[in-house]
Parts: C-alpha cells; sequence; structure tokens
C-alpha cells in the first residue's frame, strides 16, 4: 500500500486543536467585571444575608473563589489606576483620588507614559472595550480610547446619575460613545442597564475574533437610585436604603447574568476568562456591608481593602475552587497577558503575578510574600497571615488575622520583633514611591487618622468618617 502522504498533515492540524481543560487552548476571551462600593458581604458567594445574587454566584461556584483578594488602594481612584497597569499606582504618584471640581481634575490622570492592561492585549490582537466608569482622566490624553481601548461608552467620571440628566452635566457625568458626547440622554434608561446593553452588543460583534471586555459598573456607588419594580422585589427589606442597595445589586446580578448568557449563546464561554472583582470595601454612605471585616471604605482595616474576588474559565480553572492565599488586583493584568499568550516575565516593574497556574492547581506556594498599601498618611502591609498599620500621630497596629480576622486585638506590643522587622519591609517599599502628584484634602487627611484608632468601633462610628 503506497504511503498515505496527508497523515502527517492530519496529525499536524490535529495537535493545534484547542483542548478544553488543557493549557493548549486558543486565546481566551478575557472580561474583567468591576462593582464599585460594594461591601464585601454584599453578594451571594460571599454571604449575603438578606438579597441574593444567582448570577455572580455563578462565576464563583462555576470558577475559583479568592478568598483573601485585595485591592491596592480603598478608594476609586488609585485602586483603578493599579488594577489597570498591574504595578503600586504610589510608583507613579497616583496616590490619592482625583476630586471633581479640584484643578488637577481637569488636567490630571492615569499618567500617560503607563502602560495598561488594554494596551497590552491590543497588541497581542485582542478587540478591546471600556463600558461604564473611568475614573482615570478626564483631560485630552487619559480617555479609555488614548489607553488601550478601541471602543468606550460610559462617563468619565466617577459616579453619575442612574438615570438621564435633563441638562448636560459637569465634571465627565455625561455619557460618550466613544470620543463623542451623547448630548441629550434618552428618558427612562437605567445606567446600569444601558451598560449591560453594550456589553452584550460587543461580544455579539466580537465572538468570531479574541476580545478584552472591561465593564466597569457605577453600582452600587451614590447616588442610591434604584427601579421602582426592584425596590418592590426586596419590600421585606426594612433599611430604605439597603432595601435601595439590594434593588441596585439585583439591576446588577441581572446584567452579569446577561453577559454570561451571552457567552454561552455565542459558544464562547468555556473558553472565556471572567474575573469579577470590587474596586474597594463598602462605602460609609450606602448601606453596603462589610461582614465581619472592620472598617469601610477609605481605610486600610480589612473592610476597606479586602474585596470579593472571583475568577471563571471553564476550559482551564476548577469549577468551585477556593484559593486561600492573598492575592491582589495588581495580579489581573499579569494573568491575563499570560492567558493571552504574552510574556511578561521580563517586566521587572510589573508588581502583580500570574494567577492562572495557582487558580488552577499546577503551581503551590504562595503568590506573594507581602502587599502593601499606602494613602496619604496611612500605610499597611499584609504578610502571610500577620497585618501591620502605620498612621502618622496614631500608635502602631498589628494583627494576626488568622486568629482575629476583624482586627480586634492589637499584637504590637506582643511581638515587637515582628513590628520591627515587617516596618523596615514597609519602609523598604516606601523608599521605592514616587511623590504624588496631586495632594489629599486636609479632611481626609484628618479621617485617616481618626478611622484608625482602635477606639472607633462599629458601623455607626466608621460612617461618621467617610
Amino acid at each position: 500500500m503506497k504511503h498515505a502522504w496527508w497523515i502527517p498533515i492530519l496529525l499536524l492540524l490535529a495537535g493545534c486543536q484547542s483542548v478544553p481543560g488543557s493549557s493548549e487552548v486558543a486565546k481566551p476571551n478575557i472580561v474583567l467585571i468591576l462593582t464599585d462600593d460594594a461591601g464585601y458581604a454584599d453578594f451571594g458567594f460571599t454571604g449575603c444575608p438578606d438579597f441574593t445574587t444567582p448570577n455572580i454566584d455563578r462565576i464563583a461556584t462555576e470558577g475559583v473563589t479568592c478568598t483573601d483578594g485585595y485591592v491596592t488602594a480603598s478608594v476609586c481612584c488609585p485602586s483603578r489606576a493599579g488594577l489597570m497597569t498591574g504595578r503600586y499606582q504610589q510608583r507613579f504618584g497616583h496616590e490619592v483620588n482625583l476630586l471633581a471640581g479640584t484643578p488637577q481634575y481637569a488636567t490630571q490622570g492615569l499618567p500617560q507614559e503607563e502602560t495598561t492592561v488594554a494596551d497590552r492585549l491590543q497588541e497581542l490582537g485582542y478587540a478591546t472595550c471600556a463600558l461604564g466608569k473611568w475614573h482615570l482622566g478626564v483631560a485630552e490624553g487619559y480617555h479609555p480610547m488614548d489607553r488601550g481601548f478601541d471602543e468606550y461608552y460610559g462617563c468619565l467620571a466617577g459616579s453619575r446619575s442612574y438615570w438621564p440628566y435633563e441638562e448636560p452635566p459637569k465634571h465627565g457625568k455625561g455619557l460618550m460613545r466613544n470620543r463623542e458626547p451623547l448630548g441629550k440622554e434618552a428618558e427612562g434608561t437605567y445606567f446600569t442597564d444601558l451598560l449591560t446593553d453594550e456589553a452584550v452588543d460587543f461580544i455579539d460583534r466580537h465572538a468570531d475574533e479574541p476580545f478584552f471586555l472591561f465593564v466597569s459598573y457605577t453600582a452600587v456607588h451614590t447616588p442610591m437610585h434604584a427601579r421602582e419594580d426592584l425596590l418592590e422585589q426586596h419590600a421585606e427589606i426594612e433599611s430604605e436604603r439597603r432595601r435601595k442597595l439590594a434593588a441596585m445589586t439585583t439591576s446588577l446580578d441581572d446584567g452579569v447574568g446577561r453577559i454570561l448568557d451571552a457567552l454561552q449563546e455565542q459558544g464562547i464561554d468555556e473558553n472565556t476568562l471572567v474575573i469579577f472583582v470590587n474596586d474597594n470595601g463598602g462605602a460609609t454612605n450606602n448601606a453596603s456591608d462589610n461582614g465581619i471585616y472592620r472598617g469601610m471604605k477609605g481605610s486600610k482595616w480589612e473592610g476597606g481593602i479586602r474585596i470579593p474576588y472571583a475568577f471563571r474559565w471553564p476550559a482551564r480553572l476548577p469549577a468551585g475552587g477556593s484559593f486561600e492565599h492573598p492575592v491582589s488586583t495588581l495580579d489581573i493584568l499579569p494573568t491575563a497577558v499570560s492567558a493571552a499568550g504574552g510574556d511578561i516575565r521580563f517586566q521587572d516593574a510589573i508588581d502583580g503575578v500570574d494567577l492562572e497556574p495557582y487558580l488552577a492547581g499546577d503551581e503551590t506556594g504562595v503568590p506573594h510574600d507581602r502587599l502593601f498599601w499606602r494613602r496619604s498618611v496611612a500605610s499597611a502591609m499584609r504578610e502571610g497571615d500577620w497585618k501591620l498599620i502605620k498612621v502618622k500621630g496614631n500608635p502602631v497596629l498589628l494583627f494576626n488575622l488568622a486568629d482575629d480576622p476583624s482586627e480586634t486585638n492589637n499584637l504590637a506590643e506582643v511581638y515587637p520583633d515582628r513590628v520591627a522587622s515587617m516596618s523596615a519591609h514597609l519602609e523598604t517599599w516606601d523608599a521605592q514611591l514616587a511623590e504624588p502628584r496631586w495632594g489629599h484634602a486636609k479632611r481626609y487627611r484628618e479621617y485617616q487618622v481618626l478611622k484608625h484608632r482602635m477606639e472607633v468601633q462599629g458601623r455607626d462610628a466608621e460612617r461618621k468618617l467617610p
């Protein structure tokens, strides 16, 4: 029998096909879902007691939950800067919030010399889209489409009304499509639902190519605007503000469900990496709940910096997994870039770690020996189970989070050697950082000092110090 010349070619082609569950998969789509000011315990998979989030929970139950997930800052703008770059934002002076109405708000933003996750994925052939809240600059040169995104729909500001404005708003709160302001906004539309509509449309238009979709919801940031039908759905919640938060979260959860459904309908959900995170701890002004964790948005307590964090990638990650070592939103960039086939090993400036081998169970050990935080007068670090908080004018705080996750027992006087060792590491990191590019308002510096005193106990006391 003559040699079948075509057999080696078929075998070669077969070896190039994607194999579900193996590491040899085609470039995954990447969907990053970022929520705003939610409490740690405001989702089903993190223990929400009074309403459900079945669609967001799917990301966790069908993927891997990171129990000790952190942001790089306990307020919106610097947190997003760290997430977008994979670098501690203090390295490039993006340390505190850009506040609407201040001179720097109109001229500053994420420094233009910094490279974003969208820049890197765009270079790897990805279609890229940002939807929703930006809060990384409203001036020319800081627009999402200047930072690696092919498409944009949303508002450049840090918050806006969930209902249409009757008159064009100031400070970047108006809606934009790509670079064009939309002017008059359509009546009766709810912002969370609009962003979901745009997300589904992008998925449908780009299902045949690898894409990176960043869905940056404003929910559940103030103002507390909720749909009437969803308020009625949560009529059993007595607190009016908490009822509004539940309704806002339900709209958010419905949106996440529609995004997951769109991926499935297009037949691409198996090889889509979906990442769900929140931008900081629950805020003081929106009835959010951080559960057992002390502190809220703006603080270095666990309630300010520990967040719900989950990854879903059916082709690669096990369903129902739990990863219990500290991880950070710094890790999103290297994880996404590595999944897309990029090489970040030469990027010494990246502070994040590729989490995929840890989450998949291929790599044992701890991704981070230490994590650090600094904003103005307050700094902190975590090393293993130990947490150090140092605030100018206050006593040093030391906690063992394994024994005391609510940070009620200051062990600084019991373990002076550990305080000294951790302080030395914190000082070494601090020496690498840049001067802040814009200042921190005096009242917020004062709040940082006050809210990190041991005598500030309970949510009522915490809410008085935003």
